[in-house]
């Protein structure tokens, strides 16, 4: 708020609290907290939830000086400042929900249970906006994770590696490793309500592994592989990183044990110095932006339905070959907030 305003917005008349009624709105679904736009304006924090209820039963038309009359509201304020306080300050499990996570359906049933209102997911999806929620991925870490190791990977070591690589002319990869399931599906589809649909399986389970590296500069390499993934498999990876290669190549893993294998510090000691290996700190897969390569292909694949291995190959080469001919979509994976890192 760049100007100070009235310092009791009780003194104010109808229409100039009209406008401070819809500025206050504007603020708080940009995201600045209740307490501060109260204060900013010289109202009670339980006005501004008033308003917030208002704006949530009637839209605009609720806020001005002299309100319609309409339907009676869905929300009251203080049971919009109640569910604020409660998604911000608690989890689903204090509310003794299975789920740790704060997902629409779950506020949607937390306001059921505490207030007795039967909401849509439209609605209190509206409501949350309008209380400066959104929804949002969550970061996902591994309780093992040694955060000292994880700043220090950002602040020191791959920095060092950044200015080697500057200074040989090597391309930097990051590599990684995964596998796919014929039982795992993802997506909401569409149905006649009431009428689940139902995802027709074989019962026969098969799988495949894939793996793949990636470059800042946008670079996509891969390979699939049937069966279990081998040192000997991941030296294949590394020799087609080199195909080509004018000079060093760096490429950057997780601390598997394939990847520590003496088959692996043999092929590389055999390079002499053309290829260079560098591991991840432990438990920090969201440091590797290879992950967006997996999480790009199991959304396309899963939601088609493979009968046969054949099938699920043809489908996975689809998704990876797609990647290899966007890079800007590869270059997008190294501007995630966890591997921004990387470029900067």
């Amino acid at each position: 708020m760049k100007c100070k305003r009235n310092s009791d917005g009780r003194s104010l008349d109808h229409h100039a609290l009209q406008v401070i009624r819809q500025q206050a709105i504007k603020a708080v679904r940009e995201g600045q907290a209740v307490q501060s736009v109260a204060a900013a304006y010289g109202v009670n924090i339980r006005s501004v939830f008033r308003w917030l209820a208002d704006f949530a039963n009637g839209g605009q038309q609720a806020l001005l000086a002299k309100p319609i009359p309409g339907r009676p509201p869905k929300v009251s304020a203080e049971e919009m400042r109640w569910l604020a306080q409660a998604v911000k300050d608690h989890t689903p499990l204090q509310f003794k929900f299975e789920f740790g996570l704060w997902t629409l359906s779950l506020i949607t049933e937390l306001i059921q249970r505490q207030f007795g209102n039967q909401l849509s997911l439209a609605a209190v999806s509206r409501i949350m906006k309008l209380l400066g929620f959104t929804a949002q991925k969550p970061l996902y870490q591994a309780w093992p994770q040694d955060a000292a190791l994880v700043r220090q990977w950002g602040i020191d070591t791959y920095p060092a590696i950044r200015a080697e690589a500057q200074a040989t002319g090597a391309t930097i990869y990051f590599a990684d490793e995964s596998g796919m399931r014929s039982d795992y599906h993802t997506g909401t589809p569409w149905a006649p309500k009431g009428q689940t649909p139902v995802v027709e399986a074989t019962g026969r389970r098969f799988g495949l592994n894939l793996l793949s590296a990636v470059s800042p500069r946008g670079e996509f390499r891969f390979m699939l592989h049937e069966g279990s993934v081998t040192a000997a498999v991941f030296r294949e990876i590394l020799k087609l990183l080199l195909i080509g290669a004018q000079q060093p190549v760096f490429v950057i893993v997780d601390g598997h044990p394939i990847h520590k294998a003496k088959l692996i510090q043999k092929f590389i000691e055999a390079q002499q110095g053309r290829l260079k290996l560098f591991i991840l700190p432990p438990y920090s897969p969201h440091l590797n932006p290879d992950e967006q390569v997996w999480a790009q292909v199991r959304r396309r694949v899963s939601k088609r339905l493979a009968q046969s291995k054949d099938d699920m190959k043809r489908l996975a080469l689809s998704a990876l070959r797609r990647i290899q001919k966007l890079p800007e979509l590869v270059k997008s994976f190294f501007r995630q907030p966890e591997c921004q890192y990387i470029i900067m």
